[in-house]
């Protein structure tokens, strides 16, 4: 793993490493397309890249750091995290990578009204399509948790192990649908020593195309968390009752993000826009 002191060195640094040392892998598709005789869609690929950098403090220091698709990277997190699942999101339009009718074709979707077989504002509050409520989806044994849950369980036992926030979800198994399945595979939430860390491992991780508003979105979340943890104790005025009756969110610093990619890739069409340092 990599450590470093900024997020834009750790960034720059695995574009580097990707650009120089990646080797040819061809998967046979791509997002509903097949590779063959599509020499462009054949990719350049490094596997197990992970480094840690610190959360910046403030979102504007963050997008400096991250140079994500702006505005497209700050719309999609806020619709992810505004309480209530769309699919497919009303920030596509603005993604610049959308080629409308013809990747929605390719995601297995159809006619006007299509949909994704899922968005991250789905996985973020599963229990809910668009504005209306369905009730709490039952699993095995209990029911299915959300965003708010994580919050929840952070608020009562701050120091606790298990605020694991899962993306990929038992549907995705296997991709049995053979539809697109999460890149994202979970975000984890570690407070110790004063600072909340964020964990974001990733299955697959396209360099240009998703890399930098992937960092930007992991960290805009441990922000996003941090800031609804001192809101809900400072509107409750009260100390928190459980494991530590003098702990104060107020006093914790954003942490470290703990970034791994199992594939770390660029396309051969695409890797003209790698800008290295070297």
């Amino acid at each position: 793993m990599g450590h470093y002191n900024r997020l834009s060195q750790a960034i720059q640094g695995q574009l580097d490493r990707l650009k120089w040392d990646g080797r040819e892998v061809d998967t046979g598709h791509w997002q509903g397309y097949e590779t063959q005789g599509r020499p462009d869609l054949i990719t350049d690929e490094l596997i197990n890249v992970s480094f840690d950098a610190p959360i910046p403090h403030s979102m504007h220091v963050l997008e400096d750091e991250c140079r994500p698709n702006m505005p497209w990277a700050e719309m999609e997190f806020q619709e992810r995290v505004a309480g209530h699942a769309n699919n497919p999101h009303h920030s596509l339009e603005y993604w610049p990578y959308w080629s409308g009718g013809a990747q929605a074709a390719a995601t297995h979707a159809g006619g006007e009204n299509f949909q994704f077989t899922h968005t991250y504002s789905e996985r973020f509050w599963p229990n809910y399509t668009g504005e209306d409520p369905v009730g709490k989806i039952r699993g095995i044994r209990y029911q299915w948790g959300d965003l708010d849950d994580v919050l929840d369980l952070l608020q009562g036992h701050p120091y606790t192990r298990q605020a694991t926030f899962p993306i990929f979800f038992p549907e995705d198994t296997g991709a049995v649908h053979g539809g697109r399945i999460p890149c994202t595979l979970h975000y984890h939430f570690l407070l110790r020593d004063g600072r909340l860390h964020v964990w974001y491992p990733i299955r697959s991780c396209d360099a240009v195309r998703h890399f930098r508003d992937d960092i930007y979105m992991a960290c805009r979340l441990g922000q996003w968390v941090l800031d609804r943890l001192q809101d809900k104790q400072a509107q409750d005025r009260t100390e928190l009752v459980g494991d530590d009756p003098d702990f104060y969110w107020s006093e914790v610093e954003p942490g470290n993000l703990y970034f791994t990619a199992y594939s770390f890739h660029v396309h051969r069409g695409d890797k003209h826009k790698l800008v290295s340092s070297r």
